[in-house]
Parts: structure tokens; sequence; C-alpha cells
């Protein structure tokens, strides 16, 4: 399979394209600064904003993992936003699996988890844009192939069980490490098991 995983060289980016590499698919790692990623077989610059350089990215490959998240230096989350409304407005053909927060899971009383007074005040801007990504996606329904991956709400933990647990709206489990997201989503590239839907993923 030809896998492009844009933000390659990221902690998310990098478990995907060395967990897609041990598999023995070809890799493609995109991001901004084209820094070589252990095991991509090509690098190249490419930034989310780019949404026609990204779109071509999409439609040559089988499947493309986004794992880019939004600015954390203090800068604002919109952009991120702005981006993904973007692709999915210019319809690429290939399939997508997204990374984004755990902040639009629900709690046992069906609450969103970014919602919660005892959320952490720094990562509610992250997690209200991807629960913005997260509805856009929902409102394009089948007009591209698209599947969104939620970590467990303790992510990233540091101990790799080599196993990983599945939920849908509500978290599978407090802790997940990168190894094991990458797991779950290299198998998700292969098998397009929840296409249109989120899930989400937990250390086993």
């Amino acid at each position: 399979m030809n896998l492009t995983v844009i933000g390659g060289t990221g902690n998310t980016g990098a478990a995907v394209v060395a967990e897609a590499t041990r598999r023995g698919h070809t890799v493609t790692s995109a991001s901004r600064s084209g820094r070589h990623a252990e095991g991509a077989t090509t690098d190249v610059v490419a930034d989310l904003a780019d949404t026609a350089a990204v779109v071509d990215l999409i439609n040559a490959a089988d499947a493309t993992v986004i794992a880019v998240s939004p600015d954390r230096t203090g800068g604002p989350a919109q952009p991120t936003v702005d981006a993904f409304k973007a692709l999915i407005a210019a319809r690429p053909t290939g399939r997508l699996v997204v990374v984004a927060g755990a902040g639009s899971l629900l709690d046992a009383d069906g609450n969103r988890l970014v919602d919660s007074p005892d959320f952490p005040a720094a990562a509610k801007p992250e997690a209200l844009a991807f629960a913005e990504v997260l509805e856009a996606f929902r409102a394009a329904g089948d007009a591209l192939a698209w599947t969104l991956v939620s970590p467990a709400p303790a992510y990233p933990s540091a101990q790799s069980t080599g196993a990983y647990v599945v939920g849908k709206d509500h978290p599978a489990g407090t802790d997940l490490s990168p190894a094991d997201l990458a797991i779950a989503l290299v198998d998700e590239a292969e098998r397009d098991a929840h296409r249109g839907e989120r899930f989400t993923v937990a250390s086993a």
C-alpha cells in the first residue's frame, strides 16, 4: 500500500511512519520542514494550509493519515480548523484517516469532555478546534472518504502494550501510547473499517 502521512515528523506521525514501514508499506512523509522521517520512502514539504498540494498528496496515495495539531505555542487554533474545512470543500478522492483530539468524546452523562470544568484550560483551544473539525467531517457525509480517530484522554502515555481497544463516542480507556495509536491508524488505513465515522482508541 502507498501510504502518505501528513505530519510525518511529529510524535504521532513518526510512529505511524515507523509502523507502516514495519509492515512493508511504501510511505511518504509530508511535513512543513520536509525533514526525514525514519523509515519513510519519500519525504516532502507540505503544509496542511496548502489545500491544492495536500489534495494532490491524498489523491496519489491509497490512504493518507493526517496527524497535524494546532499551534501549541500560544497561537490561535483557528488556522487548523480553516485548513481542514478547505480540504473538505476541495473533496479529495483519496481516503483520509484523521487524528483528532479526545475533547469531543462524551462522558457517562453524554457531555463532551472539553465542556467539563475539570478539563485542562491549556488544552481547551485544541480540543474545541478538533471538535469543530469533527462536525465539519460529519456534515460532509459521504462526499469524501474519511475516518476520524480520537485518542484516549491521557494521550500520549509512555507505556506501549502493542495492542488497542476501540470505542465510538465514549473513551475506550484512559491511556494510549503513540506506538499503539499508530497500530490502530495503520490498521484503519489497511482495512477501511470505520469510513464516515469517528472512533476512539486506547491501549489494551
